[in-house]
């Protein structure tokens, strides 16, 4: 019984979709399959291509921002599992500008906005700690500009007020930055956050102010623990610079005449970081004659022409005047011609003459102030590689450098490192033949290979593949559906071309007669239900002509 139904709606299904009605409600949902498929595949080549419109940022900046897109109609989607979202690239810079004018994304961080929506009644802490919570939000921002920095987020402790000297406290600050990857601060730029929070907060001073990474790491060391042998990194940093100077100008200097590759020079400098003051005073005798090289000058003289001495007993009975003279004076040194003798010369006159001379003397006063930084021994080493030359054959030799050559060299290298002798200076020049000199020359990447070329290859290939599937699914599904719905595609039975092809198998007039026959009663028959019992009755005849009525119908709709 079941099968009897089943063979009895398959003949119903088959007898339906034998009608025309059928047949144009199977041809209209082809061509409505067909016409979905080629606006998918429109829909699919006019897709644009998304770029990140902004990144990394929290859930409560991100909601802002996707609402503000959907009012703006501006398509998105999420990436990298909702870090990230999308827009179309045309739209990415128009996006940014509009959501910045409407101050997204905020980053978390809460500047002096905050202050904006003080309620009635707030307390006074309150107020305190609103005004630190925006004091930090500013700070985090003004930090975050830096190109290294991600993210930043700032501890104050600010103290109370105090009128009690003893008792004021400094504030501190301490900074956390989250830095890019691959991204670091070097000691200047540290410097300058400490500065830029130290400045911006009142009383505070530069070593209350601690920064750290995301690592963990101190980066603002205010002691000299990180001192490696007594230097800091900023004194090893100019070593380095230093080092590297000297380097590139002997290279440079050398590289025209050896050609490039052909030189590698290396540089040690031993600098002296400690600062030393001298003053000295010398003085120089003056050895000229010249009168005019006296300063000062004085004579003193005296003397004493009667410069006898007191004789006798002291006392009284020599405390007399003089007895009168008995005998005439005469002259000193006189003979007295009675008695033969002389007379005693009076004692010598007493002179004291002193002379005092004041002469210039040279006199140099110097301070001398040596700054850090000098120095006090330079060790350069060069290495030149063999010089190649094409010798008769075109065969390339490498041979050493002549005695000429490396004297030269070595001349020009003493001028470029500033060598002194006096200093101690060394330079040391070999010439050797370098070992895996010999690079493959690397062609130039063709333009079939460049990013950019793929990139538009790409685009290019997607809208012609997307054209040939409209174009097929048009002329070879879309245009004959069309055709057999209009009736324009069916073949006409009266038509002598439309009849089948004979079969070389059959008799040319039996093929003829069938046709002929068919023909007459297709005329006669005017509806459906007559044509049906013709085509059965025929198809129970002669299966091959009805076999090659159906295949000129088919050959004809393709």
């Amino acid at each position: 019984m079941a099968v009897a139904n089943d063979v009895l709606i398959s003949e119903k299904v088959s007898s339906f979709a034998q009608t025309p009605g059928a047949q144009k409600f199977l041809i209209g949902l082809g061509i409505a399959a067909v016409i979905a498929i080629m606006a998918g595949v429109w829909i699919w080549s006019q897709q644009p291509d998304y770029r990140v419109l902004f990144s990394n940022f929290n859930d409560r900046d991100g909601g802002s921002i996707v609402a503000s897109l959907q009012q703006m109609n501006v398509p998105y989607k999420f990436a990298e599992g909702g870090g990230a979202i999308l827009v179309p690239a045309g739209q990415v810079h128009d996006a940014r500008l509009k959501l910045a004018a409407q101050g997204l994304p905020k980053g978390g961080n809460v500047g002096f906005e905050l202050m904006e929506n003080q309620k009635l009644g707030v307390s006074q802490f309150l107020e305190q700690v609103n005004f630190q919570r925006a004091l930090e939000g500013e700070l985090a921002r003004s930090i975050e500009s830096i190109a290294a920095v991600q993210a930043a987020r700032i501890h104050l402790a600010l103290p109370k007020a105090s009128v009690f000297v003893r008792d004021r406290q400094q504030p501190t600050a301490s900074v956390l930055l989250n830095l890019h990857p691959g991204r670091t601060l070097d000691t200047q730029q540290v410097s300058a956050v400490v500065h830029l929070v130290a400045s911006s907060v009142p009383d505070l001073p530069t070593k209350n102010v601690t920064i750290v990474d995301q690592n963990g790491n101190l980066l603002s060391e205010t002691g000299k623990s990180g001192a490696v042998n007594g230097l800091d990194a900023t004194q090893l940093k100019y070593v380095q610079e230093l080092q590297q100077n000297i380097v590139r100008r002997v290279e440079s200097i050398i590289t025209p005449i050896v050609g490039v590759n052909n030189v590698r020079a290396e540089a040690t400098a031993d600098v002296d970081f400690s600062r030393s003051e001298q003053a000295a005073e010398t003085y120089k005798p003056n050895l000229a004659t010249d009168a005019s090289s006296v300063r000062s000058q004085q004579s003193s003289e005296s003397s004493n022409p009667n410069n006898a001495n007191a004789t006798g007993v002291p006392g009284a009975l020599s405390n007399q005047p003089p007895v009168p003279a008995t005998a005439p004076i005469t002259a000193a040194g006189s003979n007295n011609a009675a008695t033969g003798t002389s007379a005693l010369p009076n004692t010598a006159a007493s002179t004291r003459k002193d002379t005092t001379v004041n002469y210039e003397i040279d006199k140099t006063v110097r301070y001398v102030q040596q700054p850090m930084g000098g120095i006090k021994r330079l060790s350069v080493a060069v290495v030149v590689n063999y010089k190649r030359i094409t010798d008769k054959s075109g065969k390339t030799v490498s041979i050493p450098l002549t005695d000429a050559e490396k004297t030269q060299i070595s001349d020009l290298v003493k001028e470029a490192m500033g060598y002194s002798k006096e200093r101690g200076d060394s330079l040391n020049v070999v010439n050797s033949p370098f070992a895996g000199m010999e690079r493959e020359v690397i062609a130039e990447l063709p333009l079939w290979k460049q990013a950019d070329m793929i990139q538009l290859a790409k685009e290019i290939g997607k809208y012609l593949v997307a054209g040939i599937i409209l174009l097929y699914l048009f002329f070879r599904v879309l245009k004959p559906m069309l055709r057999k719905l209009t009736g324009q595609g069916a073949v006409a039975i009266n038509d002598p071309n439309a009849l089948p092809a004979p079969d070389p198998d059959e008799d040319p007039v039996q093929i003829g007669n069938a046709a002929k026959m068919l023909e007459q009663e297709t005329r006669q028959l005017s509806s459906y239900e007559k044509n049906l019992e013709m085509a059965k009755q025929l198809a129970k005849e002669d299966p091959k002509i009805v076999a090659n009525v159906v295949k000129s119908w088919v050959n004809g709709n393709e």
